[in-house]
């Protein structure tokens, strides 16, 4: 099957809410996999928190994410307007080693995005972030 979705929300922690629902709404129209419905939420959740609490002063902001399915794979592309972000080089390593008590809250996000994709890339261009994440349907 073959699906697709554009959605705009505020950089404000309420809007989370919204994109779990565009998600599941999709996840059902497109048929994914429990799995795929999981890895996604995750990503997006962690994306979007990351981007609402860091990327910007206040959440008057836009998100713009874009999803489009299509025969075993879906790309999802994040863009934001905030500072400028490259997770896969300005995030640091986790610690991986360390006992859960040993180690810093937070810093696991990242980590997921590069595990639960496939594929994940970033540019800066036009004074906006952007992120473009591929995935299989079926791990």
């Amino acid at each position: 099957m073959s699906a697709s979705l554009s959605l705009t929300v505020k950089t404000a922690r309420h809007e989370l809410e919204r994109i779990v629902e565009a998600i599941e709404n999709l996840a059902e129209e497109d048929d994914w996999p429990h799995d795929l419905l999981f890895r996604v939420n995750l990503v997006l959740e962690e994306l979007s928190l990351n981007i609402m609490d860091y990327g910007h002063d206040d959440d008057t902001s836009d998100i713009e994410i874009a999803f489009t399915s299509e025969g075993d794979s879906l790309t999802i592309e994040i863009v934001d307007g905030g500072r400028p972000f490259d997770p896969l080089n300005d995030a640091p390593d986790p610690d991986l080693t360390s006992g859960v008590a040993d180690r810093r809250v937070g810093g696991l996000g990242v980590h997921f995005v590069r595990t639960l994709m496939d594929d994940v890339r970033y540019e800066r261009s036009a004074g906006k972030n952007r992120l473009k994440m591929v995935t299989r349907k079926v791990r």
